[in-house]
């Protein structure tokens, strides 16, 4: 084997650690993105929340190049404060070219390594535009709701609910009960399910039970066995008394028992009494609506099962159901679209953007003690100025996120115009490459973006992926978004006779009416994406 030397050129591209976080932060929700900022603001000293109250400045690539000068940061830090949390921003954004050199670079991230590099940047210590506050372009908000204001949010509205289980509490209460019987039940009622259920047998709970009660005062088995069976008919008596309080169905082990136990409730009707020999059936048969197997099996007449179906539609399969706490499903929008003359108005939302500026005090002792020879060395200055580089790089990539996410959503809105003045009827196809190659990102970065990120307009919260669709095709050599189509389908099921639900195939020929060619597997594709149910489980008894 012959040796040599040679000279190669190659191109190689390397992540840094700032680009990294920038592109982890991209894909973060709203819920990872506050659990991120306060995870930073815990590790980093140079990293606070802004409380000042600042003049308020409009947020959008019209202000990424304005700089702050630092009369203008005296004279905002001089104002007065003003009660209740005023938001608002004097962060100076970065640079044009310092956002798109970032984009340039998201454009060819296949196939890159990472690389250990510090976070250091030129050396100096000195307060940059990017280390003052951010996120602040939030209007003033009164928490303080007077009692005269009928309007109230679904936070408020949810707070106000009360749980399945302070329900039933209160209900016990009012049973004269000894401590032990007392104790079953509070147990029983702490076991149920969010639906009202209980999952677990009476022998799992009475292990549960006889576990938390502390180990036993002697070793012999029998004994611990003997307890665990008295516990086991403890809360048998309990169960009882749970499965006759309100909601009615609550306490119940399945769906069958759920139901007999709301039946009992009722007069005691032939329709009620049929429905009772249904649920003693396979619930399979009654979601299937099997008439003719439920008449051979319970001996009745195909008119009284038919009325007895119908009885048992009534119901509530999750007795629980109410007494959710809907805070917990909420969704917080990132974007708010509004109406503003002919078009439309397109705004972060101003409640989860993050207020975040580099420590004055912390900046200023660095920039005093130059040399850091007084505290700790030049190793220790060194270490604080590269926490310092970590906040201002945090603060830069975090407004890089929410003005990516407005570029983004700008896009979307002027592309999806007729959805936010007709609805999802008028909503056309639309494709990643479409918006990547218009703000000249790549597409995987609006796949980020539009991951987790909900977008509040005029007809609903949406995410903004639902505004993304494939096409398909029309008799005119159109297109038509599949979106559109599944709210079509919607709109004639919902319209459809009752006694004569639409098949797949009707489905099929009336959007051929409408000139969207949309074969049978596709109809009931969207159907079950829809989670409407098929023609011979929609038909009404």
């Amino acid at each position: 084997m012959k040796q040599g030397l040679s000279l190669r050129v190659s191109q190689h591209l390397a992540l840094t650690p700032q680009l990294q976080q920038s592109i982890r932060l991209l894909q973060l929700s709203t819920l990872e993105m506050a659990q991120e900022v306060e995870q930073m603001l815990d590790e980093n000293p140079f990293l606070e929340r802004s409380e000042d109250l600042a003049e308020r400045e409009a947020f959008g690539l019209e202000q990424t190049d304005a700089p702050v000068s630092a009369g203008e940061q005296i004279a905002e830090a001089a104002l007065p404060e003003a009660p209740g949390p005023m938001l608002s921003s004097n962060e100076s954004s970065s640079s044009s070219s310092d956002t798109s050199e970032g984009d340039a670079i998201e454009s060819k991230l296949d196939g890159a390594t990472p690389v250990e590099e510090s976070w250091e940047g030129d050396g100096t210590v000195e307060m940059a535009p990017d280390d003052s506050e951010w996120g602040g372009d939030a209007p003033a908000r009164n928490n303080n709701s007077s009692g005269d204001d009928d309007t109230a949010s679904a936070a408020d509205l949810a707070r106000a609910h009360i749980s399945l289980q302070d329900h039933l509490h209160d209900q016990a209460r009012c049973l004269r009960l000894s401590d032990e019987d007392r104790a079953a039940l509070y147990f029983l009622i702490e076991s149920l399910s969010d639906d009202g259920y209980i999952e677990d047998t009476l022998a799992q709970l009475a292990a549960a039970w006889q576990a938390l009660s502390g180990p036993m005062e002697t070793d012999d088995p029998n004994e611990g066995l003997e307890e665990r069976e008295a516990l086991e008919q403890r809360l048998a008596m309990a169960l009882q008394l749970l499965q006759h309080m309100e909601p009615a169905g609550v306490g119940a082990r399945n769906l069958a028992e759920c139901l007999r136990l709301q039946i009992l409730e009722m007069r005691n009707t032939p329709e009620a009494r049929a429905a009772l020999a249904i649920c003693g059936q396979t619930m399979e048969l009654v979601a299937k609506r099997d008439v003719k197997r439920l008449c051979n099996l319970c001996g009745l007449d195909d008119e009284m099962v038919r009325a007895a179906l119908g009885l048992i539609a009534r119901l509530e399969p999750k007795p629980g159901r109410r007494f959710v706490d809907v805070e917990r499903n909420l969704v917080v929008p990132d974007v708010l679209v509004t109406r503003a003359g002919r078009g439309f108005k397109v705004l972060l939302n101003p409640e989860v953007m993050p207020r975040l500026r580099v420590h004055d005090v912390y900046a200023s002792a660095m920039r005093q003690n130059r040399g850091g020879r007084d505290n700790g060395g030049e190793a220790g200055h060194a270490a604080m100025q590269q926490r310092l580089q970590e906040a201002r790089w945090f603060i830069k990539n975090i407004q890089q996120r929410f003005d990516t996410i407005l570029r983004v959503s700008s896009a979307i809105v002027e592309r999806q115009r007729n959805f936010f003045m007709h609805g999802e009827l008028a909503m056309r196809p639309l494709v990643l490459r479409e918006i990547a190659d218009e703000l000249g990102l790549h597409e995987s970065t609006i796949s980020r973006v539009t991951t987790a990120k909900y977008m509040s307009t005029p007809f609903g919260t949406y995410e903004l992926k639902y505004f993304f669709g494939s096409s398909l095709g029309t008799e005119t050599g159109g297109n038509a978004s599949s979106t559109a189509v599944r709210a079509l389908l919607k709109q004639f099921i919902s319209a459809e006779e009752p006694a004569k639900p639409l098949s797949d195939n009707q489905l099929s020929d009336l959007l051929r009416e409408q000139g969207i060619e949309c074969a049978r597997r596709t109809v009931a594709k969207y159907r079950e994406a829809l989670r409407i149910a098929p023609a011979n489980l929609r038909k009404t008894l």
